[in-house]
């Protein structure tokens, strides 16, 4: 019995240890992952939740802004779409100089359809939204 407990613990260490060597997108739908931190934002956004809102953000952008009145404003006046956003869903995904880049589609509060791209960051803290940017629908021909 002893020994069936002993390889149930070194069989567990190895499954961790493995997901460690997993690359970030292979991690990407965990919980904590990069979709659940978006969404969380996205869901801080449509309460008004700002200071939520804020602690999605890498300390590169929390550098840039200063404050999360100033994140505030910038999220509503250059982001509409994301600041009251009917609907997302996640559309592709893909690693790229060392940041994985997410894709959303956002349906803002008007209907329209948005595609923006999300480079997020593993920090000691968890993943964070490092910078977001208008992208064209995947797949169409310009």
């Amino acid at each position: 019995m002893k020994a069936l407990s002993l390889v149930a613990v070194a069989l567990a260490l190895l499954v961790f240890a493995v997901s460690l060597l997993m690359p970030p997108m292979a991690r990407a739908q965990d919980a904590g992952g990069p979709e659940a931190v978006i969404s969380q934002q996205l869901q801080a956004f449509d309460a008004e939740d700002f200071d939520r809102a804020w602690t999605y953000a890498s300390p590169t952008i929390q550098g840039i802004f200063g404050t999360v009145d100033a994140f505030g404003a910038m999220v509503r006046s250059g982001y509409p779409m994301v600041h009251h956003a009917r609907d997302h869903r996640f559309v592709g995904q893909q690693e790229r100089d060392g940041l994985l880049y997410q894709t959303v589609q956002i349906e803002d509060a008007e209907g329209t359809l948005h595609f923006l791209e999300y480079a997020m960051i593993q920090t000691p803290e968890g993943w964070k939204i490092d910078a977001v940017r208008m992208v064209k629908q995947p797949g169409l021909a310009v």
